[in-house]
């Protein structure tokens, strides 16, 4: 299912706000607070030509974020680095002075850290970076997780040192009750999405996610004519056509969101003409994307920036796993979480029915740009769909360092 963005603001400039949260300069800024981090080093990008002749197409690129600062997804970037800037915030606040990030470790900062606590709901991965960056400088932080997290996704952020605070109910659940909570006891909520009145630490988590596009850009051979870009709240996918539109302008590819049927929340609020909040049903196997309401920011961006939105099944999601760790031809295998392939399973999914390669402009040049936004971050459940483990993909992994 796919329907072209009809919104009024469709094709509009950029808020300044956000223009400002996703910009160049920024993006430089998000590499330079990188470059302290002892484990930080660019994610691979993967060509796979043989994949790109089966889908008549030019060109496909996949930037593989498994690999991202140990934590085996994109939202590495997000969180962590929210964290940081916040903790330097208060710092430069009580010492009357801007403290940089070259000062993270000084006593000081720790100090400042140690009095505070980093709070938000999450499916699994952005929890775990918002633990990481907390345990980075010292910082409490309390994880909101909600019943369908499984029990390895919660035991990968408790190693963090983070306390554990289990939420009956989905998502969108737990993120209320953490902001509750939250604002009970004066803990700072980071969280990736965002409501009325809470726009700025969200910004922040979009924008660490600009260092991934920045190190696509210097990698690829061209720049992309088309972007899919799988979405839960919508944040990542609102970073990439953000950021897309600033550096490329009126040359920017062609931006496609793709969602989870069983979670379609971006979809439904494109079909509507404004952010909706879509009913819980049967759980999705793409986790990480089991999100009921858009992000109020990445909506707005969204509804400006993204040319099409789409669908894509359970089915075709579990596909791609498989695909990816299975290659054919010279192509490399990826270890492609439940929810790191579903951009590309939107595009499997255009590539096959002339009348939506058509309704895109997908031609037999178009060059496509991925982002596989997840590894294995559940391996128990990976094994179980792709029918081996996480550990002989990899090793049967050619994609160069």
């Amino acid at each position: 299912m796919l329907i072209l963005n009809a919104h009024p603001d469709h094709r509009k400039p950029l808020d300044p706000v956000d223009a400002e949260t996703l910009g160049v300069a920024a993006a430089q800024e998000v590499e330079r607070y990188l470059s302290f981090r002892d484990n930080h080093r660019p994610t691979p990008l993967v060509a796979l030509p043989q994949l790109a002749r089966e889908l008549g197409v030019g060109a496909v690129h996949i930037k593989d974020e498994g690999l991202r600062l140990g934590l085996g997804s994109f939202k590495a970037l997000g969180g962590s680095y929210a964290v940081i800037r916040l903790v330097l915030e208060e710092a430069s606040r009580q010492a009357g002075r801007t403290v940089d990030v070259a000062e993270l470790h000084s006593p000081e900062v720790r100090a400042v850290a140690a009095g505070m606590t980093v709070a938000c709901a999450t499916d699994g991965n952005h929890g775990r970076s918002v633990a990481q960056g907390a345990q980075l400088v010292g910082a409490r932080a309390a994880i909101f997780v909600h019943s369908g997290v499984s029990d390895e996704r919660i035991a990968a952020i408790a190693r963090y040192g983070a306390e554990m605070i289990r939420v009956d109910g989905n998502y969108d659940d737990s993120v209320a009750e953490a902001s509750r909570m939250a604002a009970e006891k004066g803990w700072t909520v980071v969280s990736d999405t965002s409501w009325p009145g809470y726009e700025r630490i969200p910004g922040l988590v979009m924008q660490g996610y600009t260092a991934l596009l920045r190190e696509a850009l210097k990698a690829l051979p061209e720049p992309p004519t088309h972007v899919f870009v799988q979405a839960g709240v919508g944040g990542v996918a609102a970073a990439v056509s953000g950021y897309f539109s600033i550096v490329f302008g009126e040359s920017r590819p062609f931006f496609v969101v793709v969602d989870p049927a069983r979670a379609a929340c971006l979809f439904e609020s494109a079909r509507a003409g404004h952010a909706v909040k879509v009913d819980h049903g049967e759980a999705t196997v793409m986790a990480m994307l089991e999100c009921y309401e858009p992000s109020m920011v990445a909506w707005r961006i969204l509804s400006r920036l993204a040319d099409a939105f789409m669908t894509v099944d359970e089915e075709e999601a579990v596909a791609v796993m498989n695909r990816l760790a299975r290659p054919a031809g010279n192509d490399p295998a990826i270890v492609a979480g439940e929810s790191g392939g579903a951009g590309l399973a939107g595009l499997v999914k255009v590539a096959a029915d002339p009348a939506l390669r058509a309704q895109i402009g997908l031609g037999p040049d178009a060059r496509i740009f991925l982002i596989n936004t997840e590894g294995a971050t559940d391996p128990e459940l990976y094994e179980k769909l792709v029918g081996l483990s996480p550990e002989a993909v990899a090793e049967a992994n050619a994609v160069p360092a």
